[in-house]
């Protein structure tokens, strides 16, 4: 108990110097939150990993100008523009008519494990983000034609590899610490926008299984599902870890969109390990690891102004998608020889399946529209994905939730949201528990599932900047594995946690 209560009380101390900087903001930001240009929470997610989202190619990010500064066009004060750096003097504006944006996002952030998992502790880690973008029509008169890159500095490490254990990653920014490239492509865009080809070093998160609603929380689960994360080699051409690859784009009418891509199928390349270790700059540009292809379908109708999602309110999205990986994958139950892997007689050398595929499919759907913005009131999302069970360690997920944006009336730009994610362990490596507890080990758990529910809220406190506490509960770590080391399971988890993002 002395050990709880010690990690409770560093856990509240991290969280309220975290909270000290930001809460000095005038007003909690209010003014900032009422202005059309104040920082929103992105109304899709470009990545799973980017709570505050990079303005686009031409944006201005904000000028220097008195907060006071008389009329209508007068440039937007301190609190209010979308940079807290304002436009460098112009620069930036210069740069943006020539085509050049450069978008700078740092996000910090501090969780404690106050209950449950391997070890009690309180950690830190952050991420500077760098995206450079350059328009190729506005700086030399090529018409569609977008460059894009964008690096990490990541620095300090994250609760779910050190303490808790879980498959569901408490953090989307959690990564090895170090600077690394993560995505550089060019895209060009066909026949007045009804076709876009993307090639490069691209992150399949970025565009596939991407939810409006889920963007909003904080564990990874959330961007790139824990299914494709444990099921894919290396977690898969996601963050932090993009592949080669190549991606095409067909609006067929004004309500579907079909996306499709292939990329190199392991970031690790021909490497053997963990695959941010040996890749730790993102530069390897693997082309190993057969390849992955990934196809998905958006239907999104036309907003009825007479219908139910009509006076300013946003239409439902609903995708469906699958995807295939070719190449050799272990088998979760059985050795070479047909025996389960749990028999000493096996040799522990599990046997072959060839090709991996799995499918899924995501809804968002408005349920009740407030406010004069199109995002604003309440909305829910779900997602459902499955893949053999044989060859990959979870077999059937499903994660969904509602949000609320404007949930106070003085608060009209801040999101509430309640979200639960569930993972099913496959019946293989179940199987696989089960043997080992007739072997000779009945101290060993079967492995049944790993489920998340987690509550938070973004507030904006300025145009450039978000405050974010939430509250996750993992119950099963690992899907019920052991402590290492001992005999006993990982205990469910309780993670207190609070987010900054700050837009520089």
């Amino acid at each position: 108990m002395r050990k709880e209560g010690h990690a409770l009380f560093r856990t509240t101390l991290a969280l309220a110097l975290a909270a000290v900087p930001v809460f000095s903001v005038p007003a909690w930001g209010q003014q900032a939150a009422d202005q059309p240009g104040s920082l929103q929470a992105p109304a899709t997610q470009p990545t799973s990993t980017q709570p505050v989202s990079p303005q686009p190619a031409g944006a201005q990010p904000g000028a220097d100008g008195p907060a006071d500064a008389p009329g209508p066009d007068a440039p937007p004060g301190f609190w209010d523009r979308d940079g807290l750096t304002g436009n460098w003097g112009g620069l930036r504006g210069r740069l943006a008519d020539n085509g050049l944006s450069l978008n700078l996002v740092y996000v910090g952030e501090v969780f404690g494990l106050t209950q449950g998992g391997v070890k009690r502790d309180t950690v830190g880690d952050g991420r500077f983000e760098a995206t450079v973008e350059l328009d190729a029509q506005t700086a030399f008169d090529w018409h569609g034609l977008l460059f894009h890159a964008t690096a990490y500095g990541i620095h300090g490490h994250g609760l779910s590899r050190c303490c808790l254990q879980n498959i569901a990653t408490v953090s989307n920014i959690e990564a090895l610490p170090g600077a690394r490239l993560f995505t550089l492509w060019a895209q060009q865009t066909l026949w007045d926008g009804q076709v876009s080809v993307r090639v490069g070093q691209l992150a399949a998160d970025d565009e596939f299984v991407t939810s409006r609603g889920a963007a909003l929380f904080v564990n990874g689960t959330f961007g790139w599902q824990a299914i494709t994360g444990a099921d894919l080699p290396g977690g898969g051409p996601a963050y932090p870890l993009a592949t080669p690859g190549a991606r095409v784009q067909v609006s067929a009418t004004p309500e579907l969109t079909v996306l499709g891509a292939v990329f190199s199928g392991n970031p690790a390349g021909s490497a053997i390990g963990e695959a941010q270790a040996q890749d730790p700059s993102g530069t390897t540009f693997s082309f190993s690891g057969d390849v992955f292809t990934i196809v998905e379908a958006q239907y999104q109708p036309a907003v009825d102004e007479g219908g139910p999602w009509g006076a300013g309110g946003q239409a439902p999205l609903f995708k469906l998608g699958a995807w295939f990986h070719g190449g050799p994958f272990s088998d979760e139950h059985h050795a070479v020889g047909g025996q389960t892997l749990a028999d000493p007689s096996s040799g522990g050398v599990p046997a072959t399946r060839w090709n991996d595929w799995g499918v899924y499919g995501v809804a968002d759907v408005p349920l009740w529209h407030a406010g004069d913005k199109p995002d604003g009131g309440l909305a829910a999302f779900l997602r459902l994905a499955g893949a053999p069970a044989d060859r990959n360690l979870i077999a059937f997920y499903a994660d969904g939730g509602l949000t609320w944006k404007g949930p106070l009336p003085t608060r009209s730009d801040d999101t509430a949201g309640l979200a639960v994610a569930y993972a099913q362990i496959g019946s293989a490596a179940a199987g696989l528990d089960q043997d080992y507890r007739h072997y000779g080990r009945p101290y060993y758990p079967v492995r049944d599932h790993e489920l998340l529910v987690e509550l938070s809220y973004q507030a904006v406190v300025a145009g450039w900047a978000t405050l974010q506490p939430n509250v996750q509960y993992v119950v099963h770590p690992g899907g019920n594995v052991l402590v290492p080391g001992r005999t006993t399971p990982v205990g469910d988890g309780l993670v207190l946690g609070l987010r900054t993002s700050v837009r520089l």
